[in-house]
């Protein structure tokens, strides 16, 4: 194992649901001997992929967190995560990209680009993370590597570029033909351990030297000396077309694709060569970090293990001997046994055991080097957390983090499992941002709060399984908000007499629609009518108003409040009356504002077969959606459109119905809009009742 940073890589496994991910990164785990033996995602064999190992996962079939690993590969040493599909779990994939240097996207060679696709290519934008390509599944029914190429270009945008074309398809596929060498590659024995190359098969020569002659176009801007002997039909040695592929992946303007079928066992080995030969080791990446001590200046950190240690801590789990952390060490060395600050809460803690994680089983070492991704055992923090080390304060940007936007009421069956509950809800918030838990103060109910009904189902499921902990669960219920879609004055005066000192506090001003953001305040006054320092309390007293509005008790966004007079009393003003005044105020010209109830609209995307689609297209109309596009692709359909998430309850299971199981979709939040008419004033008689 070389301790050279710049033979190693740290990439990410990212893609829409069932493009094949896990089933990949298990191939990557055999062919670099880190195991022995292939165990499938829904294998017969009862044991699971590796990268898979909660039982949740291996019943399911789907990965919920992401697991990390690290194999060698030729010399190099390759830190690989699999992340996540399902949008439920995009917090998984966030954290995931924030400490990668490179990543291969994968997609289906029938399903092309999909919609997961698209929301994972715009997290890696993001993070200006480089990507290589890899087309799966080229050996289904259907399988068009040709066209998955355009879709890249015409819905990523992305410069996408085939280093390798198939050598026959579907149930055909034999290997492929790698258009740098100009060699066919053929992958012998029973797990395709074994390479072949042979001549290009003869029928294939001329869309070989079609795609080749392409490559050599678009890479030529990326070096001149190829360009030079490209145009003067000179032969181009293979390094030079790899450091000219290298250049354009490193600054995001080229995506080499590449393809094969993992579960056929064809053209893993190659992509691994790709990993080496085009992403980025840690030296050849930006990092910044904003220096606490120096107004959040930027800094760039730099990959020598002789600076003072700066890591990330990206990802927690609860495991059964205590909190594990996973690091992302930017500079220095992490050692054992040494002091280092978490700079979030200005606490000081030693390394105690440092590990290599490999899914979820470990080796212990002693050292971790810039670029490596290790854990640590039994440290206070949080995820996004920053470790410093010698003296300096630096706070790694942090992880952006989606709202949630569905909840339910959970409630334990019994005293045992309240406790239980207890736990596992402490635990599960520490580990997963998105998923947050608060008693309600009117009913005493325990609510959950989450990114779609299968990420709280998850979580309920692990409840039962690690925790033994029965829960029943109310209906799920919506994040609504409220908004006022009119400008309102207030002049409202607030006074208090009883013995002794009373409250008095004169607040005006007015409240309008404000698009930019949930709540603005202004502060217009003159003259010192309200002293400045119970400015801030009237700031106070709205922001508590727009906690809980009037219609149906959810919050108020998109609200700027202005106040540009007022009055105060040199004896019975306090911070307290002009809290008191501003509440008073808002609630006076609430009202008068219009206000009306929004709701969460969430980007549908359903996939199936075109002969369902009439179905698909009235299941949608029934739950007021609004169908964006359409696009049918021989025998199969992709309809997307925007519905309101309180009509999405229960889709899965009319889905399946109408389409005799078939069918699949992913959701994800889009924006709030205006509920109709109707469908307020049914919310806002349950609110009466209650």
């Amino acid at each position: 194992m070389s301790n050279d940073i710049t033979q190693m890589r740290n990439i990410g496994i990212s893609a829409h649901i069932d493009s094949g991910k896990t089933t990949l990164s298990e191939r990557i785990l055999f062919y670099s001997k880190k195991i022995h033996a292939i165990h499938e995602v829904r294998g017969k064999d009862g044991v699971g992929a590796t990268m898979d190992h909660m039982e949740l996962e291996r019943e399911r079939g789907i990965t919920i967190q992401s697991a990390a690993t690290q194999v060698t590969w030729k010399d190099h040493t390759v830190n690989v995560i699999d992340t996540p599909g399902h949008v439920d779990f995009t917090i998984e994939v966030e954290r995931s990209l924030r400490v990668l240097d490179g990543a291969i996207l994968v997609l289906c060679a029938v399903g092309g680009v999909q919609s997961q696709s698209i929301t994972v290519d715009r997290q890696l934008k993001r993070y200006n993370v480089p990507r290589i390509a890899f087309i799966n599944k080229c050996d289904r029914t259907g399988a068009n590597p040709f066209k998955v190429c355009l879709q890249l270009r015409e819905k990523l945008g992305l410069n996408a570029m085939m280093i390798q074309i198939p050598i026959g398809l579907e149930d055909k596929l034999e290997g492929v033909v790698d258009l740098i060498t100009m060699k066919a590659v053929y992958f012998d024995g029973a797990q395709g351990e074994t390479l072949r190359l042979a001549e290009i098969p003869a029928h294939l020569k001329a869309d070989a030297d079609k795609y080749r002659e392409e490559l050599l176009d678009a890479i030529s801007m990326f070096c001149d000396d190829l360009a030079e002997k490209f145009l003067g039909g000179e032969r181009i040695e293979e390094d030079l077309i790899h450091a000219a592929i290298r250049k354009g992946t490193l600054s995001e303007q080229l995506v080499p694709v590449m393809m094969g079928s993992a579960y056929k066992f064809k053209g893993i080995q190659p992509l691994l060569d790709g990993v080496v030969h085009y992403l980025p080791d840690p030296t050849e990446v930006k990092n910044f970090a904003l220096d606490l001590n120096n107004n959040e200046e930027k800094i760039e950190l730099g990959s020598d293990d002789k600076g003072s240690t700066v890591a990330l801590g990206f990802k927690l789990e609860d495991g059964q001997y205590g909190q594990l952390t996973y690091v992302r060490i930017y500079q220095g060395k992490l050692k054992k046994g040494e002091e280092l600050l978490n700079t979030r809460a200005r606490k000081k803690f030693k390394v105690g055991r440092l590990v290599r994680m490999h899914a979820d089983s470990m080796e212990d070492i002693n050292e971790g080097s810039p670029g490596d991704i290790v854990a640590l055992f039994g440290i206070e923090c949080a995820s996004g957390d920053t470790f410093c080390g010698g003296g300096v304060n630096y706070a790694m940007t942090s992880m952006f983090v989606p709202a949630p936007v569905i909840s339910l009421a959970v409630t334990p069956k019994d005293k045992k499992s309240a406790d239980q509950m207890a736990k596992a809800l402490n635990r599960f918030t520490k580990e997963d941002p998105t998923f947050q838990t608060y008693v309600d103060a009117e009913s005493n109910q325990t609510i959950i709060k989450g990114m779609g009904e299968l990420h709280l189902e998850v979580y309920i499921e692990r409840m039962r399984r690690e925790y033994k902990c029965e829960v029943d669960t109310g209906a799920p219920q919506v994040a609504y908000r409220e908004a006022i879609t009119q400008k309102a004055e207030f002049n409202y005066t607030h006074r208090k007499q009883t013995g002794g000192s009373g409250q008095f506090g004169r607040v005006a001003g007015f409240m309008e629609p404000y698009a930019d953001g949930d709540y603005e305040f202004v502060d217009m006054i003159k003259g010192g009518s309200i002293p400045t320092e119970y400015v801030p309390s009237c700031d106070k007293g709205f922001k508590e108003a727009v906690k809980k509005g009037s219609l149906i008790g959810f919050p108020i966004v998109n609200i700027r409040c202005l106040i540009n007079d007022g009055q105060s009393h040199p004896v019975d003003s306090s911070d307290i009356a002009f809290q008191q005044a501003a509440i008073g105020a808002f609630r006076e010209a609430y009202n008068k504002a219009k206000p009306c109830i929004l709701e969460p609209i969430m980007k549908v995307s359903v996939e199936g077969p075109s002969e369902f689609a009439g179905n698909i297209f009235g299941s949608i109309n029934q739950r007021r959606g609004i169908i964006s596009s359409s696009v049918e692709d021989g025998h199969f359909s992709r309809v997307e459109a925007e519905v309101p998430l309180s009509e999405m309850f229960g889709y899965s299971t009319t889905l399946r119905s109408l389409t005799q199981g078939k069918a699949e979709f992913t959701m994800e939040f889009e924006k709030y809009a205006k509920v109709p008419q109707s469908v307020s004033e049914a919310l806002t008689k349950n609110q009466e009742k209650k």
